[in-house]
């Protein structure tokens, strides 16, 4: 048996993300009681050895006191051999007003209080801390589209394999704001920027016109190569410490050009066995594994 718990802040996709769980076959429970987690654990290992995987959603409708018993409860559930990884769904507070204010539906924490609604997003984040502190994967689903997110449950959550790493490398630009999921973040907009070249600005860093632009100039190599050799240093660290997920992202200013280039000859240096590496270019709307040969469609800006 599997364990997903989906979690993360109101408007930011839970629904939609339980929902392309249980179509691939996951049991879903939505707005678990907290308390509940470890009862609902024994009962379906009482369950036959048919018992299905289970995708549960836990959100800031607990009481404050069982959030913060979350880490506790969540290892002990570890503890009875069960695979399980937390998902946390996130936007910035600006997203999620706008959210709100197009769907009109009211946020559960201004219900019988005097909270506004920029007040609730902002008192959700820190109940919900002690689950973002252990997730396992945090998405950023500024940007996506219902597609998208529905996407990157499939890819990465659905299809993980237990004891792997999956290894993200992210290129964005720093115009539309740092990725709340990164893990960690390089910013490259210090090298030669191609966009000052009306001949080049139309291309991304995948074609060959920037290739021979960006490498060029001994600085991209270097910054390549340092980048390279400080996670060939730190992954073997983040991989002893039973990582499930780790997102890599690299920055220029408009997430097109340098970046996109960064990141992809990152991630060709870092393809082998004992790693699933995924590609991320969140200005070009394209998210795919390594090894898959089409990339994934290009979404639009619809909310998660």
């Amino acid at each position: 048996m599997r364990l997903v718990i989906i979690s993360g802040r109101s408007g930011s996709g839970k629904s939609i993300a339980l929902q392309a769980l249980e179509d691939l076959g996951y049991y879903a429970i939505d707005n678990l009681p907290t308390n509940l987690l470890a009862p609902l654990i024994d009962e379906l290992r009482a369950a036959p050895p048919s018992r299905p995987n289970v995708a549960v959603s836990i959100d800031a409708r607990n009481l404050p006191e069982a959030l913060e018993r979350f880490p506790v409860l969540l290892e002990g559930v570890r503890e009875r051999g069960i695979d399980t990884q937390v998902i946390y769904l996130t936007a910035d507070a600006k997203v999620l007003l706008e959210r709100y204010s197009a769907t009109r539906r009211r946020h559960p924490l201004t219900r019988g209080n005097d909270m506004t609604l920029a007040e609730a997003i902002d008192n959700e984040q820190g109940y919900l801390a002690p689950i973002r502190r252990v997730a396992d994967l945090v998405i950023d689903t500024r940007g996506l589209s219902v597609h998208d997110l529905r996407a990157r449950i499939s890819e990465q959550v659905a299809r993980h394999s237990g004891g792997r790493l999956t290894l993200t490398f992210e290129s964005f630009g720093f115009k539309r704001g740092v990725p709340l999921d990164a893990d960690m973040v390089f910013d490259v907009r210090c090298l030669p920027n191609p966009f000052w070249d009306p001949n080049l600005r139309a291309f991304d860093g995948r074609d060959g016109e920037i290739v021979t632009f960006l490498e060029q100039y001994p600085d991209v190599h270097a910054m390549a190569g340092d980048i390279h050799a400080w996670l060939i240093r730190w992954l073997p660290a983040y991989l002893a410490s039973h990582r499930s997920y780790l997102t890599v992202a690299v920055g220029c200013t408009g997430g097109h050009h340098r970046s996109v280039y960064l990141i992809e000859r990152l991630a060709h240096h870092f393809r082998h066995d004992d790693v699933d590496i995924r590609l991320r270019h969140r200005e070009l709307g394209v998210h795919t594994a390594l090894s898959d040969d089409v990339p994934a469609e290009r979404g639009g800006n619809a909310d998660a």
